[in-house]
């Protein structure tokens, strides 16, 4: 079979900016381009890289002519799967599309249309092969776990229940040789680095895990992973990264050291198998200061950064979020890190309600923390929580999934929401005065300068404007 697999292009501004500071290997193509087996001629289109997206899958339909289209999107992306899927129907009536990853996952009807034909739900590999074995040998891909039927064929009750997670150790090494490894690069943390270093390195991204313990209300993580942090083979892991043509790894784990006999193990074993690579990793405050000595091991092996979920500068926040810690917690987490040498990546929250008070208070927060590179989204409910089952119906947008970047606020604003623009985005540009490299001054190189200034001024034109995402009606009250 021909196979193309297709990364959907982001429509909104803020998502775009951000992909100027961090492009990520789409990886769950790569694995699927892995689980489907020797035999078939597959092919991976990110649309991220082009700038007429639309044009650059109407070419690649039409000199491969694949049997088979995947797309893979997140909420905010549904419409422009949807959309694109349209497409292919109309150049390609007779290939099958198939459609997977979050928002197939959570909100499954929302594919139920003429122009897709299978909706995958969960973690895709063996479906997938499952879908492309059963195609390969002339049978309807009926009856897979995982997998619905569009049309006549479509179960609501199916699509209602959460789908279970695969044995990780069924998890492929996924195809990087269907895309190039140059193309995706991170700005990358360090509390310190040699002079003239790249500040955007090629980075690969891994996963070493699934699931998290945590049940933080925002996150749909503890309900597609029924509450469990499961973890892949050491050896397996270590070959991946070893044969990663990057130095830089960035493990996309939901957590990373939760399960400190793993880190311990697969540590030791990266060691022994003398791979000598770069390292950004996602915690969580009460997992640094659980297992200070086991952060300590990964950065004598290269850990140089480690995203920490502050999301609040308050405990009455944070509580109300169930975030399990506190914000005495989150401070001494981050002094831990910074004093083994370790860059905190501090990620922060705002609520659709905060005005001039609450946006004040943030930002003398962060002005008084040790330097950290710090982000910023709106407290957005994933589809599929209880949180957003419980403010559904106080959204102001008619399709609040073309929004759900967690960057617009899904519910109205207590301000003006032009203001609110103004006021987050200059909250998003003194964070990043705040940068450990930025605040040592640290030299770097002539071309990454260019590169640096283009994508913050695209990050803040994105958070600045984002208000003109919305219809006119409800931009200035």
């Amino acid at each position: 079979m021909k196979i193309l697999l297709v990364k959907p292009k982001a429509r909104l501004p803020t998502v775009l900016g951000l992909q100027r500071f961090q492009l990520l290997e789409p990886l769950e193509l790569g694995y699927l381009a892995a689980a489907a087996g020797s035999g078939h001629e597959i092919r991976i289109l990110d649309l991220r890289l082009h700038l007429d997206a639309d044009a650059a899958l109407t070419a690649a339909l039409r000199r491969f002519r694949p049997d088979l289209i995947g797309f893979t999107g997140y909420t905010h992306e549904a419409s422009n799967v949807i959309r694109l899927s349209r497409l292919v129907r109309g150049r390609l009536p007779g290939a099958i599309v198939v459609v997977g990853g979050h928002h197939a996952t959570v909100e499954p009807a929302d594919f139920d249309l003429p122009s897709i034909d299978l909706i995958v739900r969960g973690e895709g590999c063996r479906p997938f092969a499952a879908i492309v074995d059963a195609l390969s040998r002339g049978e309807p891909p009926s009856g897979i776990e995982g997998v619905l039927r569009t049309g006549e064929h479509f179960d609501p009750e199916a699509a209602t229940g959460w789908p279970g997670f695969p044995d990780p150790a069924t998890l492929p090494i996924p195809r990087r040789d269907l895309w190039h490894p140059e193309s995706y690069r991170s700005v990358w943390a360090a509390e310190s680095m040699p002079s003239w270093t790249a500040l955007f390195p090629p980075v690969a991204s891994v996963r070493t895990s699934f699931g998290c313990k945590m049940v933080c209300s925002f996150c749909i993580v503890p309900y597609l992973s029924g509450g469990r942090h499961r973890t892949r083979p050491v050896e397996l892991v270590v070959r991946e990264i070893a044969q990663a043509p990057a130095d830089h790894i960035y493990f996309c784990d939901d957590e990373n050291f939760i399960d400190a006999d793993f880190g311990w193990e697969l540590a030791e074993a990266l060691e022994r198998a003398g791979v000598r690579k770069r390292y950004f990793a996602w915690t969580r405050s009460t997992t640094v200061n659980r297992s200070p000595e086991l952060l300590k091991r990964w950065r004598e092996i290269g850990l140089d950064a480690a995203f920490l979920g502050f999301e609040f500068p308050t405990d009455a926040e944070l509580k109300q979020a169930a975030k399990g810690g506190n914000v005495a917690a989150n401070e001494r987490a981050l002094n831990r890190l910074r004093a083994l040498g370790i860059a905190v990546h501090a990620a922060f929250m705002v609520q659709p309600h905060y005005g001039h008070a609450e946006f004040d208070r943030l930002k003398g927060y962060v002005r008084a923390l040790p330097p950290s590179q710090s982000s910023f989204t709106v407290c957005t409910p994933s589809p599929g929580t209880p949180d957003y089952a419980r403010l559904r119906k106080d959204f102001w947008v008619e399709n609040p999934h073309d929004y759900h970047d967690c960057m617009h606020p899904l519910t109205p604003t207590s301000i003006p929401l032009r203001e609110f623009s103004r006021l987050f985005a200059d909250q998003a540009r003194d964070g990043i005065a705040r940068t450990p490299l930025r605040v040592a001054r640290q030299p770097i190189l002539p071309a990454d300068i260019w590169r640096l200034i283009r994508a913050e001024h695209g990050y803040y034109r994105g958070f600045r404007r984002l208000y003109r995402d919305y219809p006119r009606t409800l931009w200035n009250g």
